[in-house]
């Protein structure tokens, strides 16, 4: 079987590392790719929203099945064109990609759906959306979320403290700070209690969660500064209790596939779910249509199956077949960034270590690499996800971080405290 992953970030190298492992698999390949990912897969130099090339590629090269990393191109509706083709695709329709696409469009399927979220609403005009910033902070509201309408690659969300903070960054979205994705404002509630992941596959029929996870969303230590695409990310998370997962399961996951039959959108593939639990209660954040990047690095470190099988049976409406098997061990993920990130960054700083860093029994995850003249170099913000699973929490966070010390280049920052929350007792309520 031959497999084509698209991408070129940590979350491709991870998919591309998980199916290469897969008896049934002769060969990945992975379009674009990046330096990591060359050590896995073959890369293909194919844009990821080159759908045409895309295609013709996998009819040209008998592509069993297509991993659709980013959400771009799945909001674009590359996985429509493969199935034109009776290609089996991992990922959902363009239309049901709008889940992630547009906020707007999400928080209007989950009040259909009577899935718990955050209060609030949309507007497409500055004016509006500055009297409603101001009607909130007027009533007290300790906070609230703005988040820009469509894509911003993590980048178009501002919890603000502030009445300031939130009308500067309203301002920005309808002035073009986030191009066409801030047209339109969606403007939330500030909730309450700590953040949680819960990856779900789904294939329109069943839905089955993965097991879970919590990324760590702020550049700087004790979730401060600005937001990110990620700066790490554990398994599992131990917020997530099984009380709390029952309720995920029964108010979040059951009625998001009801929610879909019901409006006959053709998902099949990956519902990440951005919870905030607080007191046990779980409410939906967001909700995103592909492997949540980190978080999909310490899942899989911790997955023991066929990780094709599992994709090739979602692509093909048959999840309820597949067989998900987990070790019981925990798994980091630290991200190492470019200085600057996620404001402006170098590229082109050459990085030493890689080896050490495998040595000591870490997977690297490379996120924004380049190969030039035999050397591996930074090519993007999130360079690398430095991975480790181990007999429990605290010595896989001691595992890695002695391998990112092992790893080096001009400038590098990561954060210090990733999976530190895990270290906390949680009360299952």
């Amino acid at each position: 079987m031959k497999v084509l992953v698209i991408g070129s970030g940590g979350r491709e190298h991870a998919l591309c590392w998980a199916l290469a492992k897969s008896s049934q698999v002769d060969e990945v390949f992975c379009a674009p790719g990046n330096a990591g990912i060359a050590s896995v897969a073959k890369c293909v130099d194919i844009g990821v929203c080159d759908t045409d090339k895309l295609v013709d590629f996998a009819v040209a090269n008998d592509i069993s099945l297509v991993a659709v990393g980013p959400e771009l191109p799945l909001c674009n509706g590359v996985a429509d064109a493969f199935r034109a083709k009776n290609i089996p695709v991992f990922g959902p329709s363009g239309e049901a990609a709008q889940l992630e696409g547009s906020k707007d469009f999400a928080k209007e399927f989950m009040l259909r759906h009577g899935i718990p979220t955050a209060r609030g609403a949309s507007f497409s005009d500055a004016s509006s959306a500055r009297k409603y910033i101001e009607g909130e902070f007027a009533s007290g509201a300790n906070g609230i979320v703005v988040k820009a309408d469509g894509l911003a690659a993590g980048k178009g969300v501002l919890v603000a403290e502030t009445l300031s903070e939130a009308l500067e960054f309203s301002d920005g979205c309808f002035g073009g700070a986030f191009g066409d994705s801030g047209s339109k404002v969606v403007i939330e509630e500030k909730l309450s209690g700590e953040e949680a992941s819960l990856l779900a596959l789904c294939d329109g029929n069943t839905i089955v969660p993965l097991v879970s996870s919590q990324d760590h969303k702020r550049i700087w230590d004790g979730d401060t500064g600005l937001n990110t695409g990620g700066m790490g990310a554990y398994s599992p998370a131990p917020v997530v209790t099984p009380k709390v997962e029952k309720r995920i399961r029964e108010q979040i996951l059951d009625p998001f596939l009801r929610g879909i039959q019901e409006e006959k959108l053709d998902f099949r593939g990956v519902i990440f779910v951005g919870l905030m639990i607080d007191k046990g209660m779980p409410k939906v954040l967001e909700f995103n249509v592909r492997f949540g990047d980190p978080e999909i690095q310490p899942v899989l470190r911790r997955f023991e199956g066929d990780w094709f099988e599992v994709l090739r049976l979602v692509a093909c409406g048959r999840l309820a077949d597949a067989k998900l098997v987990w070790s019981d061990e925990p798994a980091v993920s630290v991200v190492m960034a470019a200085g600057g990130y996620p404001g402006h960054y170098d590229k082109g700083d050459e990085i030493f270590g890689l080896d050490d860093a495998a040595a000591a029994g870490a997977v690297v995850f490379h996120a924004g690499t380049k190969l030039v003249d035999g050397k591996v170099v930074t090519a993007g913000g999130r360079v690398l996800g430095v991975s480790y699973r181990a007999k429990d929490i605290p010595s896989a966070i001691a595992g890695a971080y002695a391998a990112v010390g092992k790893i080096s280049w001009k400038n590098v920052q990561y954060r210090k405290d990733i999976a530190q929350k895990a270290l906390r007792p949680h009360e299952d309520i």
